[in-house]
């Protein structure tokens, strides 16, 4: 009996640990699912959170720093433009400048870089005259200006083409189809950006003479500096019009009110100016195209072709700048908000 009774008691205590091992177990088994589920809702959370943060971040209002940064860089521009006109204006390079070299240049030199500046100074002429013509016209304008993003891509095909096949035509002396074609080229252009005239002759105009003014202090800046100076600057410019034009692309997209798209259109407007103004640099080409060209060649040097691509560079570098002085504008009248934001 003492047996049996022992050996029930031991099989009791078998059972009873048992019971309890399983209740353990299953006790640590939800435990362990419990702390899964809630580290993966936890991890889940973390990202949502995360995600929210970065799209309240390029959401949110624009505060302005986007353009106190793009103003700082045009200003670093323009010290810069200073500096190096004084720098190479007063000799220190110790390298001969252009204006030097200008004084060696054979006769043939001097027609083609007379020649070329005559036919840029026409086109100039004649872009101007045809966009203020067609501006007297506000019924004309109304009528045949694009309304929709087709109508403005065709335009801008209108304006390559004719482009292109200025370029195409093999120039000769005199009035011929180079001419003709460079002509109607440039009335192309004028009749593309007189809508241009109804955003503020007074804006225009000060972005004209400002557009002198930096073409101008740039072209001394070339003129004094060494033949070769900027004429690997190709890479960098280029770089940077992909990001210009990127940027403007993304305008389209993101309105100015966030701080995405204020950021896309400060980098579109002031950088902009400071690219274009760079592209300017490289107007030594023109020199460059009339030193090398052989005079003995079978085609004669061609002073349109020369510089052909400084006209466009000079028309958007004047577009960026009236953005530049309209945004200018908008934050002078506004105090007391941001540049895009009214309350």
């Amino acid at each position: 009996m003492a047996a049996l009774f022992h050996a029930r008691r031991v099989a009791f205590s078998l059972v009873q640990t048992n019971c309890h091992s399983s209740h353990y177990r299953r006790q640590f088994s939800t435990q362990i699912r419990n702390y899964a589920n809630q580290t993966r809702l936890a991890t889940k959370r973390m990202a949502e959170q995360k995600g929210q943060t970065l799209k309240e971040t390029l959401s949110k209002p624009a505060d302005g720093t986007a353009h106190v940064v793009g103003r700082s860089l045009v200003a670093g521009a323009a010290a810069a433009g200073i500096g190096a006109l004084c720098y190479y204006g007063l000799g220190l390079s110790n390298e001969v400048g252009t204006f030097e070299r200008a004084a060696m240049w054979p006769d043939y030199v001097r027609t083609r870089v007379r020649s070329t500046y005559q036919y840029f100074a026409m086109g100039i002429a004649t872009t101007s005259a045809v966009a203020y013509g067609l501006s007297r016209n506000k019924m004309l304008v109304a009528k045949y200006m694009p309304k929709s993003w087709v109508g403005i891509i065709a335009s801008t095909c209108v304006v390559l083409a004719s482009g292109v096949v200025t370029m195409a035509v093999p120039y000769s002396e005199g009035i011929g189809l180079k001419q003709l074609t460079w002509l109607g080229h440039s009335s192309v252009i004028g009749a593309f950006l007189t809508p241009m005239c109804f955003m503020g002759g007074p804006l225009l105009i000060k972005a004209a003479w400002y557009t002198a003014g930096v073409v101008g202090g740039l072209s001394c800046i070339a003129a004094c500096a060494p033949s070769d100076k900027f004429l690997y600057m190709g890479g960098p410019l280029a770089m940077g019009l992909g990001v210009v034009l990127i940027s403007s692309l993304g305008g389209l997209f993101f309105p100015v009110t966030t701080a995405l798209g204020s950021g896309l259109y400060a980098i579109s407007t002031y950088g902009g100016v400071v690219l274009f103004s760079g592209f300017m640099l490289r107007s030594k080409l023109i020199v460059a195209k009339a030193e090398s060209h052989p005079i003995a060649s079978p085609q004669p040097f061609d002073p349109i072709n020369a510089f052909k691509y400084i006209l466009i560079l000079l028309l958007k570098l004047w577009f960026h700048l009236h953005f530049y002085f309209a945004e200018l504008w908008a934050s002078t009248w506004i105090p007391s908000t941001s540049s895009f934001e009214l309350h």
